[in-house]
């Protein structure tokens, strides 16, 4: 059976642009539908649930980060969001408000449609590798791909999807050092540009929320133009630590 094409609402106050988005995305088999409006931009992606939003940062009536954490509570699916502003700050926003992706305009019609396509990948959990759906254990650190958690000594921890798919992909390399070129390949399906700090911003955020130093990160450390690494040693460290503590 042929599989439905896939659902993706384009909120873009630029008509002409939207439009030649459109044209292009489903001239490679998707199904697009179109949003000019801000205030009625939330409305329609908790309403039609589609399988991709593409969510423009400045928009009349009701700019993206609003509408992004607005709907971030009835709304899995992923979102990707374009400016045409290049300040680190919006993509720290964007990423802060549940943003799965951040894309700065102008952006090459094949470079947006490798990124949805990796976005979509990620989101289609049916086909997800049977071998992939593990659990993984590092003292006080759960990571469940099957489930899509994670816990810190039995508590759970709030990620997204985006931060979550990072976190797994680091913990299914631990004790190797993953290059950024490595990391954006495995999740976006494109080579990284040497520019785009979206790879950063996920990791500050996730090494508190995994009981790592913000400061002198021990479980998800920076290695100086090589990339990141986990140290499964320093988990499990960890453990013993908090053993010693009560």
């Amino acid at each position: 059976m042929q599989q439905e094409p896939w659902q993706v609402l384009i909120v873009e106050d630029d008509l002409r642009l939207a439009e030649l988005t459109r044209d292009y995305l489903e001239n490679n088999g998707l199904q697009v539908s179109l949003e000019g409006d801000g205030a009625r931009a939330a409305r329609r992606i908790v309403e039609e649930q589609p399988d991709l939003v593409i969510l423009d940062l400045m928009l009349p009536g009701e700019d993206g980060l609003s509408i992004c954490r607005k709907v971030r509570a009835d709304y899995d699916g992923p979102i990707l969001m374009l400016t045409a502003r290049t300040d680190d700050s919006d993509q720290v926003l964007g990423l802060d408000m549940g943003a799965d992706d951040f894309v700065c305009k102008p952006v090459h019609p094949r470079v947006l449609l490798a990124r949805i396509h990796a976005l979509l990948r990620r989101s289609d959990t049916p086909d997800t590798p049977a071998q992939e759906s593990r659990r993984l254990t590092f003292g006080p650190l759960v990571v469940d791909n099957a489930l899509r958690e994670a816990s810190l000594n039995g508590t759970g921890i709030e990620l997204t999807s985006a931060e979550f798919d990072l976190l797994w992909l680091l913990v299914s390399n631990a004790g190797r050092i993953l290059s950024r070129e490595e990391i954006f390949t495995a999740l976006r399906g494109v080579g990284y540009d040497g520019q785009d700090r979206s790879i950063d911003v996920r990791i500050s955020k996730i090494r508190p929320r995994i009981g790592d130093d913000p400061i002198h990160p021990r479980l998800i450390k920076t290695v100086r133009n090589k990339g990141y690494l986990f140290v499964p040693d320093a988990a499990k460290e960890m453990s013993v630590f908090a053993r010693a503590e009560r």
